[in-house]
């Protein structure tokens, strides 16, 4: 899955078997209307204990978590399936209405005994259970359940039968059911499009982590892998999309007779026979798919709608083999899907040679949803996404878009292998499946595709910064982390299974070298094809191919909280280092700095010859260390930017190391300067350093040309700018350094965006634009503005190039007045593509009265998406001037939102936008307070990162106001 709520506004943009079913099911009550006895419940914790066991987790990691990676949870069985059952193969038949907006249908559970029952528990959530009968062959005969009983905080039925199935027989479980299409964006939901000026929907499903069980009942757990054969029933003017190529389609007609068993659509006309299906003038039809490998429920998937389709193919380099591939939308956005169908095509082929597996399925669909909670999924042949991370106007896309649809496409891509071929066991491995899909889709791969675009470099701050700048806090939680209860998952889908799984594995590969290591995946997946793995599996993979063990390495880096900083003191015979636990807020407590990480030093130093040499041999294994070298010479930890740490020189050394950076290419390389600038910005944070040391870094590599490093440079200022967003003083300061750094660039490259540029120079002139219009320079400001004012004059948008879209269109607001906003409003409802509604987003919260800011919110509550609130949060959030509006805002419509969004991953992120950039002990008493009686245990682990966040701004300002006034007072 790509999570999409990662992506923020950047500083800068301020076949069924024969079956014979009883009448239909309606009668049967919901779950929560059950009239049957209630069976106990399981032995539980309170939702409040739970998060509170989450804290004490993050906060005391070294006690709470084995060093191992194997993680004992004695209380795991209170919140897993019985083990006394296991699922083989599932025949589903399943009827889409998108007129009553329903669906109903039944499930043939085939099922193996393993040991003797008299009850079946499996997962059901959100459905009407109707009649249910279990044919057993050791028995010969069939049984209807007795009671029933439903464990709604479980999201589990419990069938109870008269007679007890044995140990090795096996069952054939036959389930009706029907629920209604919600909104929900998980489990089957409706998505909104709109057609001739008339709104319709259409139905897909998004089942990660926990929501099959809302559209079918199942055994919803990673490791039950089945196979399943779908049968699809639908209005014939539809279209039907499941993981497997269809075997059939024809046209539903009332059978004569149903004598003729042989035929494997008899049941379904049976079924069908019973069922109400309006006016006779309608036409239904029948699509049967063909049956799927062994598939985890997270990964099955279906859809029906009115779709269009794109299609290409590739031939596998393995088997010589034609694959389709083929990607869906509805009309108004299939003209804008080629670009993402095109990487598919390309991508697909190298993953092959990679891994040096065939992809085992006959095809590959992308489904683009108007309506999506995340970014996008990996369902096994049948990948959906939401438009703006698929749809691309080829005559109008910037290349950061270009990148981004790319980019999702290959992440989702390399899923097929990682999570789909071999699957993590469970949640707590989550990262087996998301950190991998960050590292080979987001970089190994985009890189043999689009060498120019320099993915290693742009991971640093994409990825790496991102990670650390979370794992920083007390709050953290360890990559491998404990979740027994898999209705709490959606909270570990963050920027440490994604982002610093992706780092450390990056780290590993840079240790043994990217083709041992593409070697050692390959046998880590040839090994568990089809299979469920844990960490373990993967080291002794890489291990086979490295010569060597890995795995102790990689114990503490995905099983403890954190990360390291490293103290270089310099020596008469070189250097002295010492590794201790980093933290936001400053030195850790004893008890919070107990992990000794082995560390992968990377140590760059320059040979005779003048040129610089990496020693990737040397690993920190202990408290501290010395190592020899020649400090008269430049040298550097951490070369490239690779390890999950941060480096501490003293503050003569961090000056050399500037000067020497500030010379270009020759000893430290763009991504050396990268991780100089970020190291220094967070040290200075935590209070290891001064803040204007980093400013003096930012200010002697003022004639830099690589736009990633600018990049870092601009979060710096706007890092300053936003916490310290009450302070005149410095917010003016810190402007005119901008103007003094960026605006001599602007001047130089100018506005306009040949045709066939380097993409380096055109992403350092959207970044050098960006961050001068945040400065408040006057000349940039007015030809912005005048770029707009023609296209709200003339509806030419043809001054207005795509790669500043979001800038022109943020500082039209930002100085604009209600004609500007409106205009925005327009942009949002009518969008000429993806990409220009999101920078319309973007920019309606970027204007500085407190009024238009709660219109906004309230326009986003009553007529945006659901899956747009948490941007529109996010922007209001990063305006200085009405951050404190969006905070109030989401207390005030707490109870709506939470209902509207309670088990989405989107309110974990929605609670994030409200608080996270205030920044006094205050606001972070008066948000913990808010949030004491209410029930916090699916998003607790967020909220405590956002309290943490608030107090660190809170810390660093007490600490580095005189400092940074009195360095910023040189600028004027």
């Amino acid at each position: 899955m790509s999570n999409w709520q990662n992506r923020t506004v950047g500083p800068s943009s301020g076949g069924a078997p024969t079956l014979s079913i009883a009448p239909w099911h309606r009668s049967w009550p919901s779950h929560a209307q059950s009239t049957t006895a209630r069976k106990p419940a399981l032995r539980t914790c309170s939702p409040r204990v739970f998060a509170r066991s989450c804290l004490n987790v993050a906060r005391h990691s070294a006690s709470a978590i084995s060093s191992t990676t194997s993680i004992d949870m004695s209380d795991e069985t209170q919140f897993r399936l019985p083990t006394d059952v296991k699922p083989v193969h599932y025949d589903i038949t399943f009827r889409t209405d998108l007129v009553k907006e329903t669906f109903d249908g039944f499930v043939v559970a085939h099922l193996d005994v393993i040991k003797e029952t008299s009850t079946l528990t499996f997962h059901s959530s959100a459905l009407k259970i109707g009649n249910a009968t279990a044919q057993c062959d050791a028995l010969k005969t069939s049984q209807t359940d007795t009671s029933r009983t439903f464990e709604d905080e479980q999201e589990r039925c419990v069938l109870h039968f008269a007679t007890p199935f044995p140990a090795g027989s096996k069952i054939e479980l036959k389930i009706a059911f029907d629920g209604a299409l919600t909104g929900a964006m998980m489990g089957y939901y409706k998505s909104r499009y709109t057609v001739d000026g008339k709104e319709a929907i259409y139905a897909l499903t998004q089942f990660e982590p926990t929501a099959a069980r809302r559209a079918f009942p199942c055994w919803d757990e990673p490791a039950l892998k089945a196979t399943f054969s779908t049968t699809l029933i639908s209005r014939e003017n539809t279209v039907s999309l499941a993981n497997m190529p269809a075997i059939s389609e024809e046209v539903y007609t009332a059978p004569a007779s149903s004598s003729d068993t042989s035929n494997p659509l008899t049941a379904v006309t049976e079924w069908m026979s019973k069922l109400t299906f309006g006016e006779t003038s309608e036409k239904w039809k029948i699509t049967r798919f063909e049956k799927t490998p062994l598939v985890s429920t997270y990964l099955v998937a279906w859809a029906n709608g009115p779709f269009e389709h794109l299609e290409s193919s590739y031939t596998s380099p393995l088997s010589g083999k034609t694959k389709k591939l083929r990607i869906y939308a509805t009309a108004d956005n299939i003209k804008q899907a080629q670009y993402a169908l095109d990487v598919k095509a390309m991508a697909m082929p190298v993953y092959e040679k990679i891994f040096d597996i065939e992809y085992p399925l006959p095809k590959l669909d992308t489904l683009i949803a108007a309506d999506f909670d995340a970014g996008a999924m990996e369902n096994w042949g049948l990948i959906t996404g939401r438009t703006q991370v698929y749809c691309l106007d080829p005559e109008r896309a910037d290349i950061t878009t270009r990148k981004y649809v790319a980019s999702v496409q290959s992440h989702e891509v390399a899923h097929q292998w990682f999570g789909n071929i071999t699957t993590m066991e469970w949640w707590d491995n989550l990262y087996l499946n998301e950190g991998f899909a960050t590292l080979m889709g987001e970089v190994v791969v985009p890189n043999i595709l689009y060498p120019e675009w320099k993915v290693n470099t742009s991971f640093i701050d994409d990825h790496l910064e991102r990670a650390l700048s979370l794992d920083a806090k007390l709050s953290s939680h360890p990559i491998e982390v404990p979740c027994p209860d898999a209705n709490k998952a959606n909270q570990i889908f963050d920027s440490l299974s994604y982002s610093k799984a992706g780092s450390v594995l990056r780290m590993l590969s840079n240790y043994v070298g990217e083709e041992t290591f593409l070697k050692g995946v390959s046998i880590y997946l040839k090994k568990h094809l089809y299979k469920n793995t844990v960490s373990q599996n993967l080291w002794d993979g890489i291990s086979e191919a490295a010569g060597h063990d890995v795995g102790e390495m990689m114990k503490t880096w995905v099983g403890k909280i954190g990360f390291p900083y490293i103290t270089v003191t310099e020596t008469p015979k070189g250097i002295h280092v010492r590794q201790d636990r980093f933290l936001e807020t400053g030195p850790a407590k004893p008890e919070d700095n107990e992990t000794i990480w082995k560390v992968p030093l990377s140590l760059l130093t320059v040979g005779e010859d003048g040129k610089p040499k990496i020693q990737r041999e040397i690993v920190l294994d202990q408290r501290e260390m010395d190592i020899e070298l020649d400090t008269s010479k430049p040298f550097k930890l951490n070369a490239g930017t690779v390890t999950p740490v941060r480096v501490l020189y003293s503050p003569e050394r961090l000056v050399k190391i500037a000067e020497e950076a500030a010379k270009g290419e020759a000893v430290f390389s763009a991504d050396d300067r990268i991780g100089l600038v970020n190291d220094a910005s967070a040290l200075a944070k935590a209070g290891f350093s001064n803040t204007s040391a980093v400013l003096s870094v930012a200010d002697t590599l003022r004639h830099e040309h690589d736009h990633h490093v600018w990049d870092a440079i601009s979060g710096l200022t706007y890092s300053i700018r936003s916490v310290w967003f009450e302070n005149e003083k410095i917010v003016e300061g810190v402007s005119a350094f901008q103007r003094s750094i960026f605006s001599p660039l602007v001047d130089k490259l100018g506005y306009e965006f040949p045709e066939g540029e380097d993409p380096n120079k055109i992403l350092l002139r959207k970044t050098v634009i960006g961050a001068a219009a945040s400065g408040r320079d006057p000349k940039v400001i007015a030809e912005l503005r005048s770029r707009f004012d023609h296209f709200l004059k003339t509806g030419d948008d043809s001054k207005m190039p795509a790669d500043i879209l979001s800038t022109i269109y943020a500082v039209a607001v930002r100085h604009g007045g209600r004609e500007e906003y409106e205009a925005m409003k327009k942009i949002h409802n009518n969008p000429v593509n993806p990409a220009a509604k999101s920078c319309a987003i973007g920019a309606m919260g970027q204007s500085p009265d407190p009024e238009i800011a709660k219109e906004t919110l309230q326009f986003a509550l009553d007529h945006g998406r659901d899956q747009d609130l948490n941007s529109f949060f996010n922007t209001v959030s990063a305006n200085p001037k009405t951050r404190r509006v969006v905070a109030q805002f989401f207390k005030d419509n707490y109870d709506a939102i939470h209902k509207r969004f309670e088990g989405n991953f989107s309110f974990t992120y929605i609670v994030r936008g409200a608080f996270n950039r205030l920044a006094s002990r205050k606001d972070a008493d008066e948000t913990e307070a808010f949030f004491k009686e209410k029930d916090t245990s699916k998003y607790a682990l967020v909220l405590q990162q956002t309290l943490d966040t608030i107090r660190a701004n809170a810390e660093w300002i007490d600490r580095s106001t005189d400092d940074v006034e009195k360095w910023l007072s040189q600028w004027k």
